[in-house]
């Protein structure tokens, strides 16, 4: 079963990446790419993915079916390589090392929906045939606490790369990739708006580690004398972005903001909750300024410039399913 809506063979001129005949990428419609599932079983229910689903995400068991069987098809592949050749090494080197987990990180705006991307593969890379371990994790918990934040007066920054502890990110995917047991991992309330003091989700020698977050791809300053400086992204194995027009970004962050004013705002206890008794238009009026202000300023300052960085995009349409599929070449 393809997707119920009519999509697009031609480029979207808006990829500049896809526009030069040296791309380093091809691209697949969303019907296209639904052919590479072959026979890859849909092992999640409609249920399960309401589930997992983000608030104001209409992923379906449909969209699973169409983009995510190939993508999880395809993720199979290279973990199953990646494992090939350890043990190649492994034997070339004549050494006994353990295998080290395979990481793949997300990227993208705010209100894109990476979240539903990370959790969606999760599931489904869980329940290969050889059942791997599938650990997740945000990078928000690496966000400095607020108090950090005013101190520095970097709470407009919220996001930007510099409210992020990146030793604390680097050491904690070091530790992963160098095999350690347990790693613990900072953890972030989107309802306290704040790092939990004292809260950690542990990470136990998974098989493969998903790490999302905004700003994963990016990039530092290289050092003129040559020294290593590592991005976080030399810890990765595989990684997508995920895309969406810059105007419906804006929509979908604007309607979800409005949807939480009605629903987790009400709760006294959330950093947000003032927001809940301002009326329709000052609720409209501080969306959209924090869209301005922020997150678009973020978006094109840091976010989308780490695109074609990624192994792979997936590019919404406007009912925020994905439409286009874009593959690095080997």
């Amino acid at each position: 079963m393809k997707q119920d809506v009519e999509h697009s063979g031609t480029v979207d001129e808006h990829d500049a990446i896809n526009t030069d005949g040296l791309s380093p990428y091809r691209t697949y419609t969303a019907d296209e790419w639904y052919e590479f599932r072959a026979d890859t079983p849909l092992t999640l229910s409609e249920n399960e993915v309401k589930r997992l689903r983000s608030m104001n995400d209409p992923i379906s068991l449909n969209e699973v079916r169409v983009i995510y069987l190939s993508l999880s098809r395809l993720l199979y592949s290279h973990v199953e390589s990646a494992q090939k050749l350890f043990h190649q090494r492994r034997r070339f080197l004549n050494i006994k090392s353990e295998k080290t987990p395979f990481i793949i990180g997300i990227a993208g705006s705010v209100a894109v929906g990476k979240s539903t991307t990370a959790r969606i593969l999760k599931e489904l890379m869980s329940r290969w045939p050889d059942s791997p371990k599938v650990d997740l994790i945000t990078t928000d918990g690496f966000l400095y606490p607020n108090k950090h934040l005013e101190a520095e007066s970097l709470m407009e920054r919220k996001g930007f790369p510099e409210s992020f502890d990146r030793r604390a990110v680097l050491q904690f995917l070091s530790d992963i990739k160098a095999g350690k047991r347990p790693v613990k991992a900072p953890v972030y309330s989107h309802f306290h708006y704040d790092v939990m003091a004292d809260e950690f989700a542990i990470v136990d020698r998974p098989d493969i580690l998903i790490f999302e977050g905004l700003n994963v791809l990016q990039v530092n300053d290289l050092p003129k004398d040559g020294e290593s400086v590592p991005f976080v992204s030399d810890f990765f194995d595989f990684s997508i972005y995920i895309d969406a027009d810059e105007t419906l970004i804006h929509h979908w962050y604007v309607e979800r903001f409005m949807r939480l004013r009605e629903t987790a705002f009400t709760d006294p206890g959330s950093y947000f909750h003032r927001f809940s008794k301002s009326t329709t238009a000052e609720a409209l009026k501080t969306a959209n300024s924090l869209w301005q202000r922020i997150n678009l300023l973020n978006l094109h300052e840091n976010i989308l410039p780490t695109r074609p960085r990624a192994d792979l995009i997936l590019r919404k349409g406007a009912d925020h399913l994905v439409d286009q599929v874009t593959l690095r070449k080997l």
